[in-house]
């Protein structure tokens, strides 16, 4: 008896948690969205914010950095060598 009333148990809180998590998981989910997204904005806010205020004139061309430049290596790689097969 001590057995199927275990199983019963096990089963009933099986079947509670799935209702209840189906009846709560949106609600979380929303909760963690929004805290995220509250450290989000607290982390970058500053320089969101900056990039709002442009204190540059209309028409003004700014540059942040210099393009890398691409340089071809004037380095030798080897020589060909061509390789027979042989019998």
């Amino acid at each position: 008896m001590g057995l199927l009333k275990t199983l019963f148990f096990i089963f009933l809180f099986y079947y509670a948690f799935k209702f209840l998590a189906r009846l709560f998981a949106p609600f979380l989910m929303k909760k963690a969205a929004e805290t995220i997204q509250k450290k989000a904005e607290e982390q970058f806010g500053g320089q969101h914010r900056q990039a709002q205020k442009p204190s540059v004139k209309e028409g003004e061309t700014i540059i942040d950095k210099k393009p890398g430049s691409q340089k071809e290596s004037k380095k030798s790689v080897g020589e060909y060598v061509d390789f027979e097969e042989i019998d």
